[in-house]
């Protein structure tokens, strides 16, 4: 029988009366990871009430207090990171190094954002008139909700949470369902590393009931949504109805281009791991590969020769290269692109099946798959979030910017060269929030902005430097010690 975990809310792991309850299951073998509650609305208005009441305390807390939390926090996940990386690819399908690694970006960006209770900078400018101070501060902004979603089941939360409690908010986490175990051992960790009560509040179950609790609620004062672009869609309609603010992270159509004059054996290890690392399911996750024609042929059958010896299996293996992909509905629906790139007539030269026999029974495994494509065609355009790579061939480099920029979407975006020129002309004309250079089009680091703009989200950006700005409120103060009435901007 799987474990039961509760809701968590003021402090207090709790089953409501007559709760209905669902599983997570491992997308490799079926084995059941754990029992949860279907939050309701009823669920989220005591989740949202409990983390109003504990705003004051908490936003009254020194920053550099919030910051030790974060920091013993962050040392409860490193001592965990085995524990929780094999969690992560047990109940997501990633492999197992990068089960480890969602838990080591989380370390990492829950350290950084530590130290921001030591900063949590203004900034203090000339007045134009005498005896007069002017400056800015960050103040919280209240309650605020986190939706997050699978892919990421540990670093993306605490992107969210981290940058919010630092900032002196409280949160309110709903985590994607079929990671729910992830969500609730994330939980743990914040509580045992001495979060007040109520300052951060769990909610699991289907997002139809309980989303527009969270994003109507008048305590709630900012949603801050990671998925995809028509559920973000909604959400952002939703909460702006009733004026929250609303950050997006949604989908990415992520090109890598590959010169003439590249590396190929870079550019080769690069769209591997671009392109099938977490079996494509990522949002910065590389689904088109743009080739320049003179290294067209050589390249191509260099990518098709790697791919033949790829291993795909239990992501708990050892030597394992792809696991399985997240859901029956996720594996539906890239079978579904698959079949749609055939039908507009792109060619299939490698993969396009599901996986199996025997221990491929139990999950749901496709193979890595690539087509040689035409720009326009739905696979080219459309986000997939599966191993599925689209192969285009293109004449030079203003061709390329142009095919990479022709979708709607602009998240990531890479380019292998040894032309310095061509390089710093890519990161001006290439329409995207990130750009590579000979690097692969995933690898974010926590210390830089992450996003995007077009369809990929609202503007926004997380970790780094500004990551506290989605959760902060800037105040502008003037303190006159002139004891006598000045006027700006009128001549005296």
């Amino acid at each position: 029988m799987s474990q039961e975990f509760g809701l968590f809310i003021g402090g207090k792991w709790e089953v409501p009366p007559g709760a209905k309850r669902f599983v997570t299951k491992s997308p490799a073998t079926g084995e059941e990871l754990g029992s949860f509650v279907s939050a309701t609305a009823a669920d989220a208005r005591r989740a949202i009430e409990s983390a109003g009441q504990a705003f004051d305390g908490w936003r009254r807390t020194p920053p550099p207090k919030r910051g030790q939390i974060l920091l013993e926090a962050a040392r409860i996940f490193k001592e965990r990171k085995n524990d929780l990386g094999r969690l992560v690819t047990q109940e997501m399908g990633k492999i197992l190094p990068e089960g480890k690694g969602d838990v080591q970006e989380a370390i990492d960006f829950v350290e950084y954002m530590s130290g921001e209770g030591r900063r949590l900078l203004g900034e203090t400018v000339p007045s134009e008139l005498r005896n007069k101070y002017c400056f800015t501060l960050r103040q919280p902004k209240g309650v605020v909700v986190a939706i997050t979603p699978w892919n990421f089941p540990v670093a993306i939360p605490n992107w969210k949470i981290a940058a919010a409690l630092i900032s002196g908010n409280t949160v309110v986490f709903k985590p994607a369902s079929n990671t729910s175990r992830c969500g609730a051992e994330l939980t743990k960790v914040y509580e045992e590393a001495g979060l007040p009560p109520g300052v951060l509040n769990l909610l699991t179950g289907s997002g139809s009931s309980v989303g527009k609790e969270l994003t109507t609620h008048p305590l709630v004062r900012a949603v801050s949504f990671t998925g995809g672009t028509d559920t973000g869609r909604g959400v952002y309609t939703e909460a702006a109805q009733a004026l929250k603010y609303v950050h997006l992270e949604m989908g990415g159509k992520n090109p890598q281009i590959v010169m003439d004059d590249a590396d190929l054996d870079l550019a080769l290890d690069g769209v591997l791991f671009g392109a099938f690392g977490s079996s494509g399911q990522r949002c910065t996750a590389t689904s088109r590969l743009l080739i320049q024609q003179s290294v067209y042929d050589r390249f191509l059958d260099m990518l098709l020769k790697r791919l033949a010896k790829f291993k795909v299996g239990n992501p708990l293996n050892d030597g394992i290269d792809m696991g399985p992909v997240a859901s029956a509905d996720q594996e539906k629906k890239i079978l579904g692109y698959i079949e749609t790139g055939k039908s507009e007539g792109a060619k299939l030269i490698m993969g396009g099946k599901k996986l199996k026999g025997g221990a491929f029974d139990k999950g749901y495994f496709i193979e890595p798959t690539v087509f040689e494509a035409r720009h326009g065609m739905r696979i080219t355009l459309e986000e997939i979030f599966g191993p599925v790579l689209s192969v285009i061939k293109v004449a030079d480099f203003d061709e390329a910017v142009r095919v990479a920029n022709g979708v709607d979407y602009g998240l990531s975006s890479s380019i292998y060269t040894r032309d310095v020129n061509r390089s710093f002309q890519a990161m001006e004309r290439l329409e995207a929030g990130i750009t590579y250079i000979n690097a692969p089009t995933i690898g974010a680091e926590v210390q830089l902005p992450f996003g995007g703009i077009k369809n990929t989200g609202n503007g926004g950006r997380e970790a780094g430097t500004v990551a506290i700005e989605e959760f902060t409120e800037i105040k502008t103060v003037f303190v006159d010690f002139s004891a006598r009435l000045q006027k700006a901007q009128i001549e005296v």
